[in-house]
């Protein structure tokens, strides 16, 4: 049966995600704690993956009933933050670690999305171990970390989530939210690294596009996808389903359009 396996946010854009047994839905669309703060420089540009591999340097963890950012550096140095109240202590530590003048922003209400008028990333277990078994070393855990998805689906098949995308495309329920697709989630730079060390998979992207092409599904929407080097599905929840809490074990069914 298909059932919610797995809810991953990520507190701090472009630091590590942590799991959650249940995430409200906030009035934006998105997960609760997801993106919730960023480090964004002098020019107001954020810092992520996207633009240093450095952040694949730092372990982070987060508490959310204390807001309190665990941080690990290379060289052992372990620092812990209240980010209520301590934001401009750990700015200046994550400014010294990037060597840069950094401000730590929060966005409660949506958070630091890339796609702002949407909502949560999807993607299916099945997928996660599909895409594993084209990689030699490379784990299922591993895999989940690169692509970096809030929503994990189980008990569905590989490129479930494919369906949820293009024209007529049904909708899903999550207990009682509901899910619409909106787009295919082109990949960045990020996926290409490996999730520990920071270092490049060599040959990733042109293996995951051929992989990707070969195993497309047959009942997918092809032209909802602009290229191969495309994982994963942004949805959106409606507003009337915005503060409902989502749990970890709930059923998942298809709607109708």
């Amino acid at each position: 049966m298909a059932r919610l396996d797995r809810l991953t946010v990520y507190p701090v854009k472009g630091l590590d995600g942590i799991e959650l047994e249940a995430a409200a839905v906030r009035e934006g669309g998105t997960l609760a704690h997801d993106r919730e703060f960023a480090l964004f420089d002098a020019d107001g540009e954020v810092v992520n993956g996207k633009r240093t591999d450095r952040v694949h340097d730092l372990e982070t963890d987060y508490e959310p009933s204390t807001a309190t950012l665990s941080v690990t550096a290379p060289d052992g140095d372990r620092r812990r933050f209240d980010l209520e109240a301590d934001r401009e202590a750990a700015a200046a530590w994550f400014g010294d670690f990037f060597d840069a003048d950094l401000s730590l922003e929060r966005d409660a209400s949506l958070g630091f999305v890339d796609r702002r008028e949407m909502g949560p990333s999807v993607i299916s277990t099945a997928t996660l171990e599909t895409v594993a078994s084209w990689f030699d070393g490379t784990t299922v855990d591993g895999v989940r970390r690169r692509l970096r998805a809030n929503v994990e689906i189980g008990g569905v098949d590989p490129f479930w989530e494919d369906r949820f995308v293009g024209e007529d495309a049904p909708a899903f329920e999550v207990g009682d939210v509901r899910f619409e697709g909106v787009t295919p989630c082109g990949r960045c730079v990020v996926p290409q690294r490996d999730p520990d060390t920071g270092e490049p998979t060599d040959g990733f992207r042109q293996r995951f596009v051929e992989k990707r092409e070969a195993t497309f599904p047959d009942w997918a929407d092809r032209d909802a996808f602009d290229h191969y080097y495309t994982l994963m599905i942004i949805a959106r929840v409606p507003e009337r389903d915005r503060g409902c809490t989502l749990t970890v074990g709930e059923p998942v069914e298809t709607g109708r359009q």
